[in-house]
């Protein structure tokens, strides 16, 4: 419902306004009044209001002054005016504030009921200038959630975007959990719990993993809970197989980043463990701690060889830090075997500037070899294995499966109505990771890629058929000759008609 704020220094008026007007009929609920500006201004503060009705002559702050300083606060208030002076000067004023009525006392309460009819309907359509469909919602929560979750987003903007979007984010806590399956249910899934549990979100971030956020107020409380709802969600997909990581607790405002970043971290140790429920970065952090009391890897020499995809760099420096464990007195296999899945766990999680996709089984096949390996030499070869075959990989520049069937349909269809929407439910992925992976994998967005191979065809069609430029434009995919001439111009420089003159 729409919120009203009453102000009038006769309590005699505000107590009439409460009775006179049937305020639910109109969507419309009174959440405060004041017997003076200054008052109302303090309390309007803190409570939302769309539309302030006020006196104008009022001691502390006048109704004027009252529109004007509120209007800092709250830039899309409404207000009408009710006043006992019919002064020129009054109305010249407030209509420069911007009004939507000045009533005169006594109040006509037709006159104010059409007054607050036309207000709402003013509201309603300048909110439908702003409303976006369930896709497009969809993309922009996914958006803001994966930038607040990187830490690539400003306070300002989120606190917006977070109001427009009704995300919660005013409990003190929270905790990221990574779900990662093939799963077409999962989804469906997590829709119905976020609808029915008001402080979880969720979005599928550019790794194609279901990334699910609980804001907390009491952890101790509220963390157990949480992982009984993601042990249901994995129960309504049935015998889909379903991954759950948990990430750190961590306070909301200061360190969210943490929690999603201990999630990813989480859900690579699936791999390794004995089919556990779910993996807890706490507990994984305790075996982290364990293996670095026995040995630490010099990440940088790691770094360098694969920026530079120098596998013999690699190789001595793998030789190097596991001779330096194999004399380690005391040394388990337990350790050995989790400091190197610690190694292949932070090459994919620390150098994001890799392509992964460009060898996408590199962690699984890797890992599961590491816990094969029956002796120290097999787990050495095991590692050198999978970044020898990760380095040859990034330098064949190979692309990813679903980008190359993404490129294959393009090429085959491209005079159809082609969207990333449309292909990404075709290939059961997220639209907005299909589109980062396409850009990541091809240097160009999809719009950019499909737009040039259009054109390309279409000279062709223009050098070797003598088909009018309109029936061109059909051919290769463009409903609207006049964008088939803008982007034939952008990207060839010349209009259709102008390139078939020069052949």
């Amino acid at each position: 419902m729409y919120k009203v704020f009453l102000v009038d220094d006769e309590p005699f008026i505000i107590e009439g306004l409460y009775d006179a007007v049937d305020w639910p009929k109109f969507g419309i609920e009174i959440v405060g009044t004041a017997e003076n500006g200054r008052q109302a201004l303090e309390k309007m503060q803190s409570v939302p209001v769309d539309i302030l009705i006020t006196d104008i002559s009022m001691p502390m702050m006048t109704g004027l002054t009252l529109i004007a300083e509120a209007r800092k606060i709250k830039p899309e208030l409404r207000v009408i005016i009710l006043s006992g002076f019919d002064d020129f000067s009054y109305l010249k004023e407030a209509m420069r504030l911007g009004i939507e009525n000045y009533l005169l006392k006594p109040i006509n309460l037709k006159e104010l009921e059409e007054t607050l009819s036309g207000t709402i309907n003013k509201i309603n359509a300048s909110k439908a200038k702003y409303m976006l469909d369930e896709y497009d919602i969809s993309i922009l929560r996914t958006n803001i959630l994966y930038r607040w979750l990187t830490g690539r987003i400003e306070p300002e903007e989120l606190s917006e975007r977070a109001a427009l979007l009704s995300l919660r984010l005013d409990q003190p806590y929270m905790m990221v959990s990574v779900l990662r399956a093939q799963s077409s249910k999962l989804d469906q899934a997590l829709v119905q719990l976020v609808e029915t549990e008001k402080n979880v979100m969720y979005l599928i971030d550019y790794d194609g993993d279901f990334v699910v956020i609980f804001t907390m107020d009491d952890p101790e409380v509220e963390k157990p809970r949480a992982i009984r709802l993601l042990q249901q969600v994995r129960e309504q997909c049935f015998e889909e197989d379903i991954s759950i990581s948990l990430g750190s607790i961590e306070t909301i405002s200061d360190h969210n980043t943490e929690s999603y970043r201990h999630a990813k971290e989480a859900q690579e140790y699936f791999l390794v463990l004995d089919q556990p429920s779910y993996v807890d970065y706490v507990d994984i952090q305790e075996q982290k701690d364990e293996a670095s009391k026995s040995f630490s890897f010099q990440w940088q020499g790691y770094a360098k060889g694969i920026s530079a995809r120098d596998k013999q760099e690699l190789f001595h420096t793998i030789d190097s830090d596991f001779e330096r464990l194999r004399m380690t007195p005391g040394i388990m296999p337990s350790v050995l075997q989790s400091i190197a899945v610690e190694l292949i766990i932070r090459i994919k999680i620390e150098l994001s500037d890799i392509q992964y996709s460009a060898a996408p089984d590199f962690v699984k096949n890797t890992l599961s070899r590491i816990v094969e390996s029956a002796s120290i030499d097999d787990l050495i070869r095991a590692v050198k294995d999978g970044i020898g075959g990760l380095v040859d990989a990034l330098n064949s520049d190979t692309k990813s499966p679903v980008i190359q069937q993404t490129l294959n349909h393009i090429h085959e269809s491209y005079d159809e109505d082609l969207s990333l929407k449309v292909l990404a439910a075709h290939y059961h992925i997220h639209p907005v990771y299909l589109g980062h992976l396409f850009h990541k994998e091809t240097g160009e967005s999809f719009t950019e890629y499909i737009n040039r191979y259009r054109i390309e065809k279409a000279k062709e069609l223009l050098r070797t058929t003598p088909l009018k430029v309109q029936e061109i434009a059909r051919e290769v995919g463009y409903w609207e000759t006049g964008y088939f001439y803008k982007q034939f111009k952008k990207y060839v420089g010349l209009s259709p008609r102008d390139f078939k003159g020069l052949l």
